[in-house]
């Protein structure tokens, strides 16, 4: 069995990031997903449990961190094309997040980033490893 990674977020309305979420192309895994709880499914190992804050915080005794003020970690996901960087980050803000770095182009790697609705950061990066492999 390979290893799985969820990464949990808390979200102010859960609907609302489901929508959001979607606009980018993503889809949710339904038997993980209700009222309180949405696994966003990033690819086949890789997902997001969206969780709505109250139901965030029975998984803690620390405070939740309000990340359009702090960060608390930046989700980095990788992109088969420079384009496919562009389309994903263009989609996420044309359905609402907020941009949340300047493209970074060194050549090898192009990266860019954003804030979703909830203030999470979440970059989106190329990497042409036959140049990487190279060096």
């Amino acid at each position: 069995m390979s290893t799985q990674i969820f990464v949990n977020l808390p979200v102010k309305d859960l609907a609302r990031s489901i929508g959001f979420f979607e606009k980018l192309g993503y889809s949710f895994n339904p038997q993980f997903t209700d009222d309180n709880a949405a696994c966003l499914v990033i690819d086949d190992n890789v997902f997001a449990m969206l969780l709505t804050e109250p139901f965030f915080a029975t998984f803690t005794r620390k405070e939740t961190a309000d990340a359009h003020r702090t960060a608390e970690v930046i989700v980095a996901l990788s992109a088969e094309t420079r384009e496919r960087v562009d389309e994903l980050v263009d989609s996420a803000l044309a359905a609402g997040a907020r941009q949340s770095k300047e493209p970074d182009d060194q050549g090898f790697m192009y990266a860019r980033g954003f804030e979703d609705l909830d203030g999470h950061l979440w970059e989106v990066i190329y990497m042409d490893m036959s140049a990487v492999q190279g060096q």
